[in-house]
C-alpha cells in the first residue's frame, strides 16, 4: 500500500523476439515497467508496439524471450498462462462496449455474478474516471467519444487488475477531447496505483503522460528513460527528431565548444567538422547586435507561439520557435542565437 493505495506489481519484459512466417517484429524486446507507474512506449506505426502489447497480454505468444507481471512469469519457455489468467486491462483505441447495456452493465461484466449489483463498486469507478453517477443509467450511444473511453477505462479497472494496457485508447478523438480524456484517464490510474502501459504513436502524449518512455524502432526498444531526458538526451538522431523537431547547424568542434553561424554552443569533446543538433525552441531572436543576422523567410502562426523559418548566410535555414507576442514579419532582419547545448 502507499498512500492508503494498493500499488500492482511492475512489469519485466526480456529478450521477447516475434517472426512472423520470415517476417521479424521483435528482435529482443527488453521494458522494465516499475509498480505503479506509467510506461509509454512510442514509435512509427509498423515498429512492433501492438505486437509488443498483444504478447504481454497473451493473445499471442513469443518465439523467444519472457514476460513477467510482478512475480509471476506469464510467458516465456515451457510457460503460456492464458490472457484471462493473467489478470491484466486492456483498452483499445474503439472501447469496444457493449452497445445494449447500460454504462453500469458494461462496467460490472468483467466481475463476478454476485458482485454485479453492487451498486457502490460503480459508482467508485465512475467517479475515479470523471464521470457522475447519473451516467450509470445511460447506453453507449448516449455518451461522447471520450466519456465511452473512460467507461471503457472503468471496466478494466473493475476486476483490479495486475496490469493496465492502453493500445492507442486516444487516438480517434479530437484534440480537445482527447487532452482531456488523457488527464482523466492517467489521473485515475495513478488514484489506482495501477502499473499501466500505454502504445501510442503521439509523441505529446508520452511525454507529457508517462513517468518513463521507451522509443522502440524497428522491433526494438532503441532508448528508455525519463521523457524530458530522452528530448534532451536522445540516443540517436533518429530518436531525437521522432521527439520534437530538429535543426541541424554544420559546425567545427573545438575543445569547448562547437562554432556554428549562430556562435558557439556547448557540446561534448570533439574535433573536426560535423553537424549538431539543436530544438527549434533553443534557436532565439535576439536584441539588435546580438546574434547572427537573418532573414525571416516565412512564419507559421498557432496562436500560444509561431514556427519562424530564417536564412542565416548564403543557404543556412533554420526554424525558431518563438513566443506569439513576439512574432516578427516575413521580409524582416533579425538575430538568432542557440540557447543552451546542442542534443
Amino acid at each position: 500500500m502507499t498512500n492508503g493505495l494498493h500499488v500492482t506489481g511492475g512489469l519485466q519484459v526480456t529478450g521477447l523476439r516475434r517472426s512472423y512466417g520470415a517476417v521479424p517484429v521483435l528482435h529482443g524486446v527488453d521494458l522494465e515497467v516499475p509498480p505503479g507507474t506509467l510506461t509509454a512506449v512510442v514509435g512509427p506505426s509498423g515498429c512492433g508496439k501492438t505486437t509488443l502489447l498483444r504478447l504481454v497480454a497473451g493473445f499471442d505468444r513469443p518465439d523467444a524471450g519472457t514476460v513477467a507481471i510482478g512475480a509471476q512469469v506469464v510467458a516465456g519457455p515451457g510457460v503460456a498462462v492464458p490472457p484471462e489468467r493473467r489478470r491484466i486491462g486492456y483498452v483499445t483505441q474503439e472501447g469496444n462496449l457493449f452497445p445494449h447495456l447500460t454504462v453500469a452493465a458494461n462496467i460490472t461484466f468483467g466481475l463476478p455474478r454476485r458482485e454485479r449489483r453492487a451498486r457502490h463498486r460503480v459508482a467508485e469507478l465512475l467517479e475515479l474516471t470523471g464521470l457522475d453517477e447519473s451516467y450509470a443509467g445511460r447506453h453507449p450511444h448516449e455518451l461522447s467519444g471520450g466519456q465511452q473511453q473512460r467507461v471503457a477505462l472503468a471496466r478494466a479497472l473493475a476486476p483490479a487488475p495486475e496490469l493496465m494496457l492502453l493500445d492507442e485508447p486516444f487516438s480517434a478523438l479530437d484534440a480537445e477531447l482527447r487532452a482531456d480524456t488523457r488527464r482523466a484517464v492517467a489521473e485515475a490510474l495513478a488514484a489506482a496505483g495501477t502499473t499501466t502501459v500505454l502504445v501510442t504513436h503521439d509523441q505529446a502524449e508520452a511525454m507529457s503522460l508517462a513517468a518513463r518512455a521507451a522509443v522502440m524502432r524497428d522491433g526494438v526498444i532503441v532508448q528508455e528513460g525519463v521523457p524530458a531526458e530522452l528530448y534532451r538526451r536522445p540516443a540517436d538522431r533518429g530518436v531525437a527528431a521522432f521527439l520534437g523537431d530538429v535543426v541541424e547547424l554544420p559546425a567545427i568542434y573545438g575543445d569547448d565548444g562547437a562554432d556554428t553561424l549562430l556562435g558557439r554552443v556547448a557540446v561534448g569533446h570533439r574535433n573536426g567538422a560535423a553537424t549538431v543538433f539543436v530544438r527549434p525552441e533553443q534557436i532565439v531572436l535576439t536584441a539588435a547586435g546580438d546574434g547572427a543576422p537573418a532573414d525571416v523567410l516565412d512564419v507559421e502562426f498557432f496562436g500560444p507561439f509561431a514556427l519562424v523559418r530564417v536564412l542565416v548566410g548564403k543557404d543556412l535555414r533554420v526554424t525558431v520557435r518563438c513566443p506569439g507576442h513576439l512574432v516578427p514579419a516575413v521580409g524582416e532582419r533579425v538575430r538568432v542565437k542557440v540557447a543552451g547545448g546542442a542534443l
